[in-house]
């Protein structure tokens, strides 16, 4: 039997930060519970204020493959480095000044979407780049 999971963020804002992952992994925000058109009108209905509209979020690959990401809001700010992280792979089948031109050029459109680039990496024939999200949160492009 496979087993699915979800990835969980914790985020002071998870609507800003869902959207950042939804630009960079091509995911969607998961969409309102059956019966309403936006998720305002679902959270209008159950009588949630509206100050509490982006205690969470949720994104999810529109293809079904990768896995979902949860995303929690939290009053603390990030304060040390990830124990976990996400490898996002965007240089498939590609190796030498290919793949590292393939990375660098990803690490400049996450960039403008808002993430930060800690650090170039290569040992034993392979690139890597290691960024971090709008909130701090470590990931690598390989």
């Amino acid at each position: 039997m496979a087993t699915t999971f979800q990835v969980t963020f914790d985020a002071a804002d998870p609507r800003a930060l869902g959207e950042f992952w939804c630009a960079v992994l091509g995911y969607v925000r998961d969409a309102p519970p059956e019966g309403f058109a936006t998720w305002e009108e679902a959270l209008t209905a159950w009588g949630l204020p509206e100050e509490r509209w982006n205690d969470r979020n949720a994104v999810s690959d529109p293809d079904g493959v990768g896995p979902r990401i949860y995303l929690q809001k939290v009053p603390e700010p990030k304060s040390a480095k990830n124990r976990v992280h996400l490898d996002v792979n965007v240089s498939e089948g590609l190796r030498g000044a290919e793949r590292a031109a393939k990375i660098r050029a990803e690490a400049d459109r996450v960039s403008a979407l808002g993430a930060t680039l800690v650090t170039e990496s290569s040992e034993l024939g392979e690139f890597w780049v290691v960024m971090q999200d709008p909130e701090g949160n470590e990931f690598c492009l390989q």
